[in-house]
């Protein structure tokens, strides 16, 4: 595996931000998933600061004090020095981080950040949206209905367009927040009560029944790398967010699928990769149904944490985390420099 070098690039500390927490459910998920991304990468190397993100303050712990970031400049006082980042690592799942909001700020600034920019992000954050693309350019999907808060649901009329089982989620979250595998009629209505308190706009979902896996893909100066094919056995009714992070998933790595099924999701995922213009790691969800894969959503900043499927897909392809980390940086600094 071929990395930047270094000393490509860093003739002295360069000044990182790893932007966590956020606005969204995912906020205590994004905190440790930046926690991991700092503690893996080399403090002899970097100045690293941790940027937490909440509804009323974005700020970086320093010193066990919160010093407060000025967005019009993207910069602190450090011991009464203004310092501003050099690039920014992105680890918020959800608004701010990966629904293009804490790229729009950056971009007008140029600093570079490891994550795609604001349109891609933007795109991809809405699931219907991000699905629409994906049938445009001939990638199977279930078939889904998009609704919106203030608008009257026809509970007959979905449900003989669905068919049920169906899923009902938020169009714009993650983590499997507000997320409902709906079986009968008479749940249906709560299942969307519950999606509309994550967003004013919520996909219903035909289910499509197969094999769940999911794929972690990155660049690598001009290469997209596809991460070895994770294999999901929920022992739940879905892939929740207790079986993601509370052990209630088998998670096989490599996926037992036969090769030319794993070279069909690598190209779609590197294809996909490339026409929505994205950066840095993310992870895309298929469900395998006939041998036929069909998209689920992509996530554009996908959980770091020990839990998470995108650091035991890295360990499984033998690749240390610390260096694939401080390769996005550094890709995202050589992006700057041309």
């Amino acid at each position: 595996m071929q990395y930047l070098c270094l000393k490509q690039y860093i003739m002295g500390k360069k000044i990182v931000g790893i932007a966590m927490g956020g606005f969204s459910s995912e906020r205590k998920i994004s905190i440790r998933s930046g926690n991991q991304v700092y503690e893996s990468l080399d403090k002899e190397k970097w100045e690293i600061y941790k940027v937490e993100v909440n509804s009323k303050n974005w700020f970086v712990e320093y010193d066990n004090k919160k010093l407060l970031i000025d967005k019009s400049k993207f910069s602190f006082f450090k011991k009464n020095k203004e310092l501003f980042f050099d690039v920014i690592f992105n680890a918020i799942h959800g608004s701010p981080g990966e629904d293009g909001k804490l790229a729009a700020i950056l971009e007008p600034l140029d600093i570079p950040f490891t994550s795609c920019n604001s349109n891609s992000a933007e795109l991809t954050f809405n699931k219907k949206r991000c699905i629409d693309f994906a049938k445009e350019n001939n990638v199977l999907t279930a078939k889904s209905i998009l609704l919106n808060k203030n608008n009257e649901v026809n509970i007959e009329k979905l449900i003989k367009e669905i068919g049920l089982p169906c899923f009902v989620k938020p169009n714009s979250s993650g983590s499997s927040f507000g997320v409902s595998r709906i079986k009968f009629k008479e749940n249906l209505n709560n299942g969307i009560k519950s999606a509309f308190k994550e967003d004013d706009e919520i996909i219903v979902e035909s289910e499509l029944k197969g094999i769940e896996v999911s794929i972690g893909v990155y660049r690598n100066q001009n290469e997209i790398i596809p991460l070895p094919i994770t294999e999901i056995v929920s022992e739940k009714d879905f892939f929740d967010y207790e079986a993601k992070y509370q052990g209630k998933a088998k998670e096989i790595t490599p996926a037992n699928i036969s090769e030319e099924i794993k070279k069909t999701i690598n190209k779609i995922s590197k294809d996909l990769y490339q026409k929505l213009n994205l950066k840095g790691i993310i992870r895309i969800d298929f469900i395998i149904v006939n041998d036929k894969p069909h998209l689920l959503e992509i996530n554009t900043v996908p959980g770091l944490t020990e839990e998470s499927i995108i650091p035991k897909q890295i360990s499984a392809a033998n690749i240390s985390t610390k260096e694939l980390f401080e390769s996005m940086l550094l890709l995202a600094l050589n992006e700057k420099k041309r």
